[in-house]
């Protein structure tokens, strides 16, 4: 409602209302950001279940630590007899980084169990966040150093068990779900109806960050990243090459991961010039591009591009160009593409879009997880490996070496450029 601005005197007692408002606003803000460490929930006794989990956690902690201590003095002895001359220096460098992070998983599950044994629920909630990270860390190296094999499965289930545990720990985020089930079907309903559906409510950025959104950019980018990598190399070089990144479907994925990026890390831009986007996105593109280039050759020996002799080139990875390009791709993509993307997603049925993203999600995983196990396959054929295991064989029959080089046309493999079993 607009203030009738036309008596100064009832205008200054508004004024005075309106501050004094917005004063006991603040203050219960800086009251709720201070219980965040502390929170009234702390005082809610975890159960004796709870409690013997962080025993547990503790001791399994002391005892990977004496392990890892153990493997860390082994390799140090094992380097300075010279065992790691074998191992090149990319080698070196990720064992150095699994052993770094190792000892950070140990200390973290000490602090976490120590958490638990002094009812800090919320603080141990927030250990999980780390815990995430760490875990998704040792799952790249280990596919790096070791490739796909059951040691993953391990990290998996810690993954999940942090899901659970945080959930429960928190009890603000079950609360906060409670609410959203009574509220969600309302509030899409209006937004789908209003046409605001999955627009950012706060207004700092212009799309909910939200899973559902991020996983359609996701699909969607991969589609577009393919027919654009198909045009630009048919336009470029001439003839149809085959561009997929995943082993089912018409998808590229860097493209889909670069889409989900830019979104997230320029949502709140979308209002900035072009220059300031430009920049942002070509340095976040060339970034991505170039990790996710070492990624692939590290654990695979895969090359799937190379711009070594080209404008800027940084190993081969990136290069001035294509972060020129990817600079472009972000400014298109937040100024033109992105209210596009969001009214593409809200054609799906608001009733639907939960279960159809699950269901379309857990394709998208199995579709994930069957490429890198392929590659992994093919890495060890092209290794001289024997076929013994049967994933080894399953993917040796169904995703033989030909398979492999006609899907993958523009992926090459050289064991020799992986750090495992002590290549270089």
């Amino acid at each position: 409602m607009a203030h009738d601005v036309s008596h100064p005197k009832e205008d200054l007692q508004w004024v005075a209302q309106r501050l004094q408002e917005d004063g006991e606003s603040l203050r219960r803000d800086v009251d709720a950001f201070s219980q965040t460490l502390h929170s009234p929930v702390d005082k809610q006794k975890l159960p004796l279940w709870m409690k013997v989990f962080g025993i547990l956690c503790i001791i399994a902690a002391a005892v990977s630590g004496a392990a890892v201590a153990e493997s860390i003095v082994a390799t140090v002895h094992y380097y300075t007899t010279g065992g790691l001359d074998a191992y090149g220096l990319s080698s070196i460098v990720v064992i150095i980084i699994q052993m770094v992070v190792r000892v950070l998983l140990v200390v973290i599950f000490l602090l976490f169990g120590i958490r638990l044994l002094r009812n800090r629920r919320r603080l141990a909630a927030i250990t999980t966040n780390i815990l995430f990270v760490l875990l998704l860390a040792g799952v790249l190296c280990t596919i790096m150093l070791s490739g796909m094999n059951w040691i993953l499965l391990g990290y998996l289930g810690l993954l999940v068990l942090m899901v659970a545990l945080q959930t429960y720990l928190d009890p603000s985020l079950s609360q906060e779900r409670r609410l959203h089930r009574h509220l969600r079907d309302q509030e899409n309903r209006q937004a789908a109806e209003a046409g605001t559906l999955g627009l950012d409510a706060s207004g700092k950025g212009y799309i909910t960050l939200n899973f559902y959104n991020l996983f359609w950019i996701f699909v969607v980018c991969s589609i577009l990243g393919l027919i654009i990598e198909t045009i630009f190399h048919f336009i470029v070089f001439g003839g149809y090459q085959d561009r997929a990144g995943l082993l089912f479907g018409p998808f590229s994925p860097i493209y889909g991961c670069g889409g989900v990026l830019m979104t997230v890390f320029l949502n709140r831009f979308h209002k900035s010039n072009l220059i300031v986007i430009f920049f942002v996105s070509a340095v976040i593109g060339g970034a991505f591009e170039y990790f996710t280039s070492w990624f692939m050759q590290y654990a695979f020996g895969a090359v799937a591009w190379d711009y070594t002799g080209m404008w800027l080139s940084i190993g081969g990875r990136t290069c001035g160009l294509f972060m020129a390009m990817w600079g472009l791709l972000g400014v298109v993509w937040t100024k033109l593409l992105l209210p596009v993307m969001l009214r593409l997603i809200n054609l799906i049925p608001w009733n639907w879009r939960y279960g159809v993203t699950a269901a379309c999600a857990a394709l998208m995983l199995v579709d994930c997880v069957m490429t890198l196990q392929a590659l992994d396959c093919w890495y060890e054929r092209l290794s001289g490996d024997q076929v013994t295991t049967p994933i080894q064989q399953f993917y040796a029959k169904d995703f033989d070496d030909g398979y492999m080089e006609n899907r993958f046309q523009s992926m090459t493999i050289h064991p020799d450029d992986a750090v495992r079993q002590g290549r270089s």
